[in-house]
């Protein structure tokens, strides 16, 4: 995973590209979902979720929850719990199972000690002041209250920004372009247990390594062009490079016979 510069993570905190552009809607994450049918091992993390919950009953409130792949999950298995979605984004929510908020995980609209489980998935590097943030989702755990995190590691699917440096140098006519943007870094697996420990008393920290073996560029394409909310940020032109990355990967399968990728992934389990 690369590094980002300081405007780069800037851009990935701001909260007007997050809500009208780079989850205005669901494609984009579904895009960056989707490459992981053919990662194995599989790992069902809405299922992971749903167990590490065994225990708990009352209110579970999903910051950032996207297009509700946990959320709607949990409705499912767990109907019991009261499952709160919520987003800083309106758009995103449109097809998460009710009841859900409009809301900054900055500033929940939750008294303290009200909720009994918060999930922070993917999300976490998202957020302007991430300590800030972690003491927020804290402050309404009720004792005894769990916080589910997730991030990727900084080594997480380092192919494709090979390959991004590898298009982007090519559009410039140069060895290496610039670096694509990453996402997790400033929240990354690395440093996800440092900041978490800055508020709760027990991390525990499950490690998900996985193989890509992908054999059709279509799903690479869409990853990357999926980051086109941060396309100013890239150092170069976006849409060709996304083009040139396709014409590599189709490249390498045609080769090799897949275009392999590395994953690494992690969930965080809080106690208070």
């Amino acid at each position: 995973m690369t590094s980002n510069t300081a405007q780069q993570d800037a851009a990935v905190a701001d909260k007007t590209i997050l809500a009208n552009s780079a989850y205005a809607d669901g494609r984009h994450l579904a895009a960056r979902q989707f490459i992981y049918r053919w990662q194995q091992p599989q790992y069902d993390l809405p299922g992971i979720v749903v167990e590490e919950l065994a225990g708990t009953g009352g209110i579970v409130l999903d910051v950032g929850c996207g297009n509700g792949k946990f959320v709607n999950r949990l409705h499912k298995n767990r109907p019991d719990l009261q499952v709160v979605g919520m987003d800083i984004s309106a758009g995103i929510l449109t097809d998460v199972e009710k009841p859900v908020l409009v809301a900054d995980a900055q500033a929940l609209p939750f008294a303290d000690n009200t909720v009994d489980a918060v999930l922070a998935l993917h999300m976490l590097y998202h957020v302007s002041d991430i300590e800030a943030t972690i003491k927020e989702l804290a402050r309404v755990l009720r004792s005894g209250g769990v916080l589910i995190a997730s991030t990727n590691s900084d080594t997480d699917k380092r192919e494709l920004d090979q390959l991004w440096a590898k298009a982007a140098g090519d559009v410039l006519g140069i060895p290496e372009g610039p670096a694509r943007v990453s996402l997790s870094s400033r929240f990354s697996l690395e440093k996800a247990r440092g900041y978490l420990g800055t508020a709760f008393k027990d991390v525990q920290v499950r490690e998900l390594p996985g193989i890509i073996e992908i054999t059709d560029p279509a799903p690479i394409v869409a990853h990357l062009a999926s980051y086109e909310a941060w396309a100013a940020q890239c150092g170069v032109p976006f849409h060709e490079t996304v083009s040139r990355a396709a014409e590599i990967a189709a490249a390498t399968i045609d080769a090799r016979g897949f275009f392999k990728i590395t994953c690494l992934g992690g969930i965080l389990v809080c106690q208070l």
